[in-house]
């Protein structure tokens, strides 16, 4: 949709716009309230802003409206399309690296109680096996830090899909 569009939507609009954006209810209503933006550039910036302070409940939140990536049948029944395409090329990998990914992911939610969070765009699955191999052993308050950023990344990503301009 276009910038002009997103700024007149009604607030229960938007605020499902946003949502599908980063899945964090409080920073969908800031951002929804910061409305209307002169720009993509200034919507970005801002959502950024906010997300630089959304709080450990907050982040959380908005990792749980992620797909475990290796997944592979949770991404096939619940996060078709979007979701496939920001998840790299998970899809295409061998089944060896499917099966390292799923195996780590398991232990990295168990470790830390939270699914393993990265920008997967353009990325492929060997390339997510290897980040997630480096970051399987730091401390849960760093993997915070690491997912949020990560997601603050997921989200202007989303941002620049949903609006055309």
């Amino acid at each position: 949709m276009r910038l002009s569009q997103f700024n007149n939507l009604s607030h229960a609009q938007a605020l499902q716009s946003l949502q599908e954006c980063c899945h964090c209810y409080q920073w969908a209503v800031a951002v929804a309230n910061m409305r209307p933006f002169s720009s993509l550039k200034k919507l970005i910036e801002q959502a950024a802003e906010l997300w630089q302070m959304a709080d450990e409940a907050q982040i959380l939140e908005a990792f749980s409206g992620h797909a475990r990536i290796g997944d592979i049948e949770l991404l096939r029944s619940k996060f078709a399309g979007k979701a496939g395409e920001e998840q790299g090329q998970v899809l295409a990998a061998d089944e060896a690296v499917l099966q390292r990914l799923q195996q780590l992911n398991d232990e990295y939610f168990e470790r830390n109680g939270f699914i393993f969070i990265v920008c997967a765009s353009g990325k492929s699955a060997q390339q997510m096996l290897t980040l997630l191999q480096a970051r399987i052993h730091n401390s849960r308050d760093a993997e915070i830090q690491n997912g949020a950023r990560e997601q603050g990344e997921i989200t202007k990503l989303r941002l620049r899909n949903l609006i055309t301009d």
